[in-house]
């Protein structure tokens, strides 16, 4: 008895003095950081010295690790020494992870053009939208022609988008954001509800199901890292003001996350102003090593104004100006969303997981207009679930994905004639029904070391049911239906490890995408249902290099593409579509990335350089329209030239600069090719003080869009009746803010 007490005793001194000390270097330059925040379980948020130690007493914790400029990092500790290193934001491709097509693989494994867009390259710009930080990546264009208003062009696919996105598949935190319709309301979103985001160019139907475009996955709930309160406000030119507070607050192991985001702004033309609010709920559970569940809540109310494009004299007249009618008629959109969602991770074993995600969505819509006023109210629900298998195939690294994803959409739409912006009698009114889904395959095979073979394939079906209840011009009425057929997408693809620092891909990949259900009906009540999906194959080669502090990619595409579809509208300014034949796309992409000093010990800690280029040479093949015969001419809206270049400058006493200038050539703006939107040069600036003291984060800013006073659009309409393309951009405009977070 005696000899036991004597052996607990020493059990019990050995864990309460049990250690874990740890060492934090930069993995690039092996040089210790200083001020890293660390967190272990249960125990307060402690900071690295300047030799990187830290230490905390335990023989097993989570320890978490935050730095600005570098990546988060969460991980399981045992009693003991060990050197922890962090990676930073802009680093080696080799390094660089991403969760593309499933499978999380080092970007330079990647068989994929697929960019990264981070809180570090969102924090470049003044944080009111998406717009600056997406098109300073190569291929990549998301458009707004007024305030709120976004378009989103992957490798040119915004020309079927008079307004929305479409053409392009969105998941934000593992939902299905985009609708059963195809479309997506991504200005429901704040700025403040992304963290990070990751975007696959071109085809993406193997997994992701239809859409030409690409598909976009946007992150906002990372595991918890710690307790942290934190608030941010910002004002500018235009009457901007916006304001945001949030907290995180970890439970065990996991945690959950809240914030609310206000913006509201006059905007630069009349009848332009924005005020949006978002609520957001976050949480993280790890049941067990086996379990972890995710849920998600986002609460959206957004209204804002639309001006409306201008003609030529009318923009030369005043181009702060509304097109006439947008005032009286009160142009715009009220829309109000929920989302709630719940995931599931279950590890069968080191081999064998499944994820899955379920949601359900509601969706109040109203939107008067010059010519009509519409109102919808729509519920939708849906899921997505994968399997995961690593395991061997004669005697080679095996992955196997496999899953399914449903969506359903029911929405109650009317529409009314427009009296002085009050909705007025009835003019038509639909019950409407919009499916789609698909099962997905994907097999990632190591025929040797250096070889990565993959092959996915998809098997989709969608349709619409428009149940027509009242007509009031004498339409016949009742239920009318499309089912397109089953498509089966394939995409197949070959990664070589030319060595540990560089990487060559090949892929061929099928697409397609049906018309939204704004498409098919129209606003003045017609039903297309002849219109027919884009289906298209893209061939594609990559380059990448990435070195300690030098990265390089080069890929060049051919999309082939079928029965595009095309907008148009008619002298009532109804925007109508067709279907114009084929158009080939080829195009080039180019980045390069650059760190002069890279946590260096001077007073410039970071200079970094970078550059983007993308080259869009986009041609009509096959497309005549009556008597005109649009072949050969450059596909409407799309630039064939752009470049990005930027430098970002980080001192010892923490103040930076970003400075970012775009060159975007002119554009055709009808598919004649008769009216083209001047090139122009965008250069912004942002400037500020950011520091940690203690358990503080501090952030002071400042900076200006459109420092050289040009005259453009961030998006015009296209084949636009009675001349009305051009919704001009802000002229050089102001802005300022603080950013304040407490550690505890």
């Amino acid at each position: 008895m005696k000899q036991a007490l004597v052996f607990l005793f020493f059990l019990i001194s050995q864990t309460l003095n049990a250690q874990i000390q740890l060492k934090i270097t930069d993995q690039i330059s092996g040089a210790p950081l200083e001020n890293v925040r660390v967190k272990a379980e249960n125990q307060a948020i402690q900071q690295t010295n300047a030799s990187g130690i830290v230490g905390f007493p335990g023989e097993n914790l989570r320890i978490s690790f935050a730095l600005e400029g570098y990546e988060t990092l969460e991980k399981l500790f045992a009693a003991g020494e060990h050197e922890v290193q962090l990676v930073p934001t802009v680093l080696n491709l080799a390094t660089v992870t991403v969760s593309a097509f499933e499978s999380e693989r080092p970007l330079l494994e990647q068989s994929a053009a697929i960019v990264q867009v981070t809180e570090r390259d969102f924090s470049r710009y003044n944080e009111v939208s998406p717009v600056s930080a997406f098109n300073q990546k190569a291929g990549v264009r998301i458009e707004e022609r007024a305030p709120a208003s976004y378009r989103v062009s992957i490798r040119g696919s915004s020309l079927r988008s008079p307004f929305g996105v479409r053409n392009v598949k969105v998941y934000w935190n593992e939902v299905p954001f985009t609708a059963p319709d195809g479309t997506t309301a991504l200005n429901l979103l704040d700025l403040a509800n992304i963290k990070t985001s990751q975007v696959i160019k071109g085809p993406s139907g193997s997994i992701y199901g239809a859409g030409n475009g690409g598909a976009i996955s946007l992150f906002s709930q990372p595991k918890q890292t710690g307790n942290r309160v934190s608030a941010d406000y910002l004002a500018g030119d235009f009457g901007l003001s916006k304001y945001r507070v949030g907290i995180s607050q970890q439970l065990g192991k996991g945690g959950i996350e809240a914030s609310f985001v206000s913006q509201q702004s006059d905007g630069y033309r009349e009848h332009s102003a924005v005020d949006r609010q978002v609520f957001q709920l976050g949480g993280f559970f790890p049941v067990s090593e086996k379990q972890e569940i995710r849920t998600q809540l986002l609460v959206s109310d957004l209204d804002y104004q639309i001006p409306g494009a201008l003609n030529a004299d009318q923009l030369a007249a005043d181009p702060t100006q509304a097109r006439p009618g947008s005032v009286a008629q009160n142009s715009s959109i009220s829309q109000k969303a929920l989302l709630l969602s719940l995931g599931h991770l279950y590890r069968f074993s080191e081999k064998t997981s499944n994820n899955t995600t379920v949601y359900l969505n509601t969706n109040d819509f109203e939107n008067p207009f010059i010519l009509d006023y519409k109102k919808e109210l729509g519920f939708g629900y849906g899921a997505r679930t994968k399997f995961t298998y690593d395991g061997e195939l004669a005697g080679k690294s095996l992955r196997i994905v496999a899953g399914a994803e449903y969506q359903n959409g029911l929405t109650d739409a009317q529409n009314f004639g427009n009296r002085e912006g009050v909705a007025d009698t009835v003019r038509f009114a639909d019950k409407l029904r919009a499916y789609q889904g698909f099962l997905f395959q994907q097999a990632e095979w190591n025929l040797t070391e250096e070889l990565l073979f993959t092959l996915g394939l998809s098997e989709n079906f969608s349709g619409y049911e428009i149940d027509r209840q009242i007509d009031a011009a004498g339409g016949a009425t009742g239920l009318q239906t499309r089912k397109f057929d089953p498509e089966i997408v394939p995409r197949v693809a070959l990664n070589y490890m030319l060595n540990p620092q560089s990487s060559v891909y090949g892929s061929i990949s099928s697409g397609f995408s049906p018309p939204t259900i704004d498409e098919v009906r129209t606003n003045e009540g017609s039903l297309n249902l002849d219109l027919e999906a884009e289906k298209g194959v893209n061939y594609e080669l990559g380059y990448r290099l990435g070195k300690e502090r030098f990265n390089a990619e080069l890929i060049v595409y051919y999309l082939k593409l079928d029965q595009t579809i095309t907008t148009y509208t008619n002298e009532n300014g109804v925007v109508l579509f067709r279907n114009a034949g084929a158009t080939d796309q080829k195009g080039i992409e180019a980045s390069l990335d650059y760190a002069i000093l890279r946590n260096s010990s001077g007073f410039f800690k970071d200079v970094l350089v970078g550059m983007a280029y993308t080259g869009q040479f986009f041609t009509f093949k096959d497309y005549q329209k009556q008597d005109t015969d649009f072949s050969g001419n450059d596909l409407t809206g799309v630039p064939p030239n752009n470049l990005v270049s930027r430098l970002d400058v980080r001192t010892s006493l923490g103040l930076y600069l970003h400075l970012t200038h775009q060159f975007t050539d002119e554009l055709p703006l009808n598919d004649a090719n008769t009216v083209f939107q001047d090139a122009y040069n965008l250069v912004s600036l942002r400037f500020g003080y950011a520091k940690t003291l203690g358990k503080w984060d501090l952030e002071l800013f400042a900076g200006v869009d459109n420092l050289l006073d040009e005259s453009y659009s961030l998006g015009n309409d296209l084949n636009a009746f009675g001349g009305r393309y051009y919704q001009p951009a802000p002229t050089r405009n102001w802005y300022g803010g603080v950013k304040l977070g407490l550690n505890y």
